[in-house]
Parts: C-alpha cells; sequence; structure tokens
C-alpha cells in the first residue's frame, strides 16, 4: 500500500527553450533533467507510487532515454492531456496514496527538508505548499496604465511539491477547468480549502531558460 503518491508533470515541449527537444530531457549535471527530479522523490521515499506525465509523442524517446542512462527508479508513464489540469486529472485517477504531491519535472533541485516540510504540513493540515519570500521589489499595474508600490512582505512566490490528502485534491479536480488556475493550490483553494504555506527552497527553481541549466 502506497502512502505516497507523486505526480510529476512533464507534459510541455518546452518552446521557451528553443531547439527541438523538450527541456525535461536536457541534460542538467550529466543526466536529463526529469531523472533527477524523480530521484528525488524516489530518494525521500522509495515505497512511493512515481506517476509521470509526459507528451504521447515523446514516450518511446524517454524509454530509449532510461535505457541509455541506466534508470531504473520504478515509475508509471501517463499521456499529458491538453493542459496541465488534464493531465493532473488523468493522473489523480490511478493514485492511490493517501497524500498526494504534485511537483514539476523541471524542478531537479528541490531539497528533501522542502519535500518533508511538505509532507509534514499535508498530514497536519491537509495541505503544503511551498513558498519564498519575495526579495525584490514589486509594483502593481493599474487599470488606467499606471502602476504603485505594493508591500514585498506581503506576497510569496510559489513552488512544488504541492502535497495534498488525495480525497481533497480530489475533490478539487472535479470543478471544471478554466484559464485562472495556475496552480494545484489555487484549484484547492477555490474547492473551498485552506491553503497551508511552508518554506521552500531557494535552488529549486523551474528551469525555463537555457541559463537555468548553469544553476547549481
Amino acid at each position: 500500500m502506497h502512502d505516497n503518491t507523486i505526480i510529476i508533470t512533464a507534459g510541455g515541449i518546452g518552446k521557451r527553450m528553443g531547439g527541438n527537444i523538450p527541456k525535461q530531457f536536457l541534460l542538467f549535471q550529466g543526466q536529463p533533467i526529469l531523472m533527477k527530479t524523480i530521484a528525488c522523490f524516489y530518494t525521500y521515499d522509495n515505497q512511493a507510487q512515481i506517476l509521470v506525465t509526459l507528451p504521447e509523442a515523446w514516450k518511446s524517446y524517454w524509454s530509449e532515454l532510461c535505457e541509455q542512462y541506466q534508470f531504473s527508479i520504478p515509475h508509471t508513464l501517463l499521456s499529458g492531456g491538453k493542459e496541465r489540469y488534464h493531465s493532473i486529472q488523468c493522473a489523480l485517477k490511478l493514485a492511490k496514496g493517501k497524500f498526494v504531491a504534485v511537483h514539476d519535472g523541471v524542478r531537479p533541485n528541490v531539497s528533501q527538508e522542502t519535500i518533508q516540510r511538505c509532507f509534514d504540513a499535508a498530514k497536519n493540515t491537509g495541505s503544503g505548499i511551498p513558498v519564498l519570500e519575495v526579495t525584490e521589489s514589486l509594483r502593481e499595474l493599474l487599470p488606467d496604465g499606471t502602476s504603485k508600490a505594493v508591500v514585498r512582505s506581503n506576497y510569496r512566490s510559489i513552488q512544488t511539491p504541492q502535497v495534498f490528502e488525495r480525497s481533497l485534491l480530489e475533490k478539487a479536480y472535479k470543478l471544471p477547468f478554466h484559464e485562472g488556475i495556475t496552480d494545484d493550490a489555487s484549484l484547492v483553494e477555490e474547492a473551498g480549502f485552506i491553503i497551508s504555506l511552508v518554506e521552500g527552497n531557494v535552488e529549486n527553481i523551474k528551469i525555463t531558460t537555457l541559463g537555468d541549466l548553469t544553476f547549481k
């Protein structure tokens, strides 16, 4: 019986990176990014159920990479949906764990401490979302085309994994899709549940550009 299910979303094709290879397959510290990401969660819990969403057209390429790099961590491949929402909705149908973590496939630097904090919060409150304090000044754009300074201490930047009780996340994903869904926490909040924030780690960036590949 799995206590934890990890859903790793890697359904994108990485247009902002350029090139022909989706960014989750690019090398990071000598290994494809997605492998590094999966390994983070296997290190945390080697009994967890790991579900990975990939574009259908790239499944065979991933299998070839696994053979090439002798990657043997157990995981189940699923076809990514039209939107991230649909990919996770599909993965939830296979989820067996009491707690479900949803993580971006291109965040290979999540720390074990961050993962632990997220699961601890979810066990206590139903959800655990890693965040960071905003260190740069922020301005709000106003309808009249001007802007105004806002108090940055009132804001947090959001990371993954976002961890929830599975039953809670399943209820949230019964809500219809709309463009305002930016992450799982926003959908869970829309379903009427409270979101618990925990400390993330600065290194846990989402690799988006080629420059990010040099991040240590």
